[in-house]
């Protein structure tokens, strides 16, 4: 047990208890996977001063412009993760970040003009097949809660000129902004624009499109307000 409590301390997961009706065997197997992700973290994160050396990199995982790469301590990266840092202010990833198997980052659409980039704050994690399109910009909190099949995309084409095919219309860039402590269910969608504030929920498969305020639940297609998070209050007798 001490060998696991080294890797869980190591992985920053210290303080987790484990469920006593894991077995033996499911635990060499996630030791052996993360081991083998600390072995990669290291060699990842060689000659890149931005690049924490305490990173944890599955099995193919691919970044392009890794020069534009910031990492934090933690930081874990699934089998398969894949990263186009090309953009103005790089791809930032904070502390204790988490991107599941298969995720992308794509900061640029096309080479006539690079992309802005996208931030993670602090311990935000997001599940497998998760897509982040950063040409616009994307911000993310500390501490965001995502499942999986989340899509990003912070470009979006214009088409009110019906003289003009619509590929020859250019496209816009606003944006996309997360707060901080939220919590997004799987299959939601962010378009250009769309932003969220601290504390809220995001239904699974919703579609948001504009801005929304703090600590309120968010659903449907497009997204609307379902509720607004309130403190329980306590009354005396």
């Amino acid at each position: 047990m001490k060998v696991i409590n080294l890797m869980l301390k190591a992985a920053g997961k210290g303080d987790l208890r484990l469920d006593s009706r894991i077995s033996m065997g499911y635990l060499i197997h996630l030791i052996w996977k993360y081991g083998w992700m600390m072995v990669r973290g290291k060699f990842f994160a060689l000659a890149h001063k931005r690049i924490s050396h305490s990173v944890f990199v599955g099995s193919k995982v691919k970044v392009l412009e890794k020069r534009m790469l910031a990492v934090g301590e933690k930081v874990k990266l699934h089998d398969g993760v894949y990263i186009d840092a090309l953009s103005q202010e790089g791809v930032l990833l904070g502390q204790g970040v988490v991107l599941g198997r298969n995720s992308r980052i794509e900061c640029t659409g096309g080479l006539q003009r690079i992309g802005k980039g996208i931030k993670i704050g602090d311990n935000s994690t997001f599940g497998n097949d998760c897509f982040f399109g950063a040409a616009g910009g994307i911000q993310i909190g500390n501490h965001v809660v995502a499942g999986q099949l989340i899509r990003f995309h912070s470009e979006n084409h214009k088409y009110s000129d019906m003289d003009k095919l619509i590929q020859d219309q250019g496209v816009t860039h606003k944006g996309i902004r997360i707060g901080s402590n939220c919590w997004i269910g799987a299959g939601a969608v962010f378009l250009d624009g769309a932003e969220v504030g601290d504390g809220c929920v995001v239904a699974a498969n919703t579609v948001i499109t504009k801005q929304f305020p703090d600590n309120v639940v968010i659903g449907g297609v497009p997204a609307q307000i379902i509720k607004v998070r309130e403190r329980k209050r306590e009354f005396e007798e």
